[in-house]
């Protein structure tokens, strides 16, 4: 079997909250490697960072879709982290601030995903 099919079916196995989890935890593996690069390596640190950018963008956007199924306290929060993590991300590429609160989020956002996959 090749890669690709074996991607593909274990893709088609995941539940959605798995594949959030799947790739929460992709983007936070990027996070934790960009943090421990040479700040020269500026092709790892801004890869990683407009990952979890674009990541967080998505969110929001799905979020401020009025169909969103997502209670909306819980939609409102999430877009203001998106803001948060878009900001934040800005300031880690000016060398101002570092990668650990954008790890953290994602660690929690993970941890939440988990625990309601065990639930359901």
């Amino acid at each position: 079997m090749s890669l690709q099919a074996y991607k593909t079916a274990a893709t088609r196995a995941e539940s959605p909250r798995q594949m959030e989890y799947r790739l929460f935890g992709d983007v936070t593996r990027a996070l934790m490697h960009a943090a421990t690069v040479d700040k020269s390596d500026i092709a790892t640190r801004i890869d990683a960072l407009d990952w979890n950018r674009r990541l967080w963008s998505t969110l929001a956007t799905d979020c401020s879709d009025p169909g969103n199924a997502l209670a909306n306290p819980l939609r409102a929060q999430i877009i203001s982290i998106s803001l948060f993590v878009s900001r934040h991300s800005s300031e880690v590429m000016r060398g101002t601030e570092d990668f650990a609160p954008l790890i953290d989020i994602n660690r929690m956002v993970m941890q939440g995903l988990a625990a309601s996959a065990e639930t359901a």
